[in-house]
């Protein structure tokens, strides 16, 4: 009798969480289980952008579908989507789930903000 690997018996998951972390300088898309087991990941970064372009809406979207194109291996149908940081490649990042076929049933804004702010500097003596 075959004994199964890991891989094998965590397919079949049919949902998924999806966290895109857009920063000003990058685009990173993790894609999760319900538990918070990461199943794929990709960066704008790692799929050879370099620079500027690392922060495009276009870098964005090809690391969406990097990602999520591995993660369908686990027979995924329908995701929340998590989205942190004021990067351009947001909006771009969420249309490109929508494309590939998978029913995104939330989308929701987790940017931290802080509510009071740092403490201020020591006032300056003349």
């Amino acid at each position: 009798m075959k004994k199964k690997t890991k891989r094998e018996r965590r397919k079949n998951l049919g949902e998924a969480r999806v966290y895109i972390q857009a920063t000003f300088n990058n685009t990173v898309v993790t894609v999760t289980d319900i538990s918070g087991n990461t199943i794929a990941w990709s960066s704008a970064g790692s799929l050879g952008f370099k620079g500027a372009k690392k922060s495009t809406p276009f870098a964005a979207q090809s690391t969406t579908e990097t990602a999520v194109n591995k993660a369908l291996e686990y027979g995924i149908q329908e995701v929340d989507v998590f989205v942190k940081g004021p990067g351009v490649g947001r909006e771009s990042a969420i249309r490109a789930i929508g494309n590939l076929g998978l029913r995104v049933r939330l989308i929701v804004d987790i940017t931290p903000i802080p509510h009071n702010g740092c403490r201020p500097q020591k006032a300056r003596r003349v």
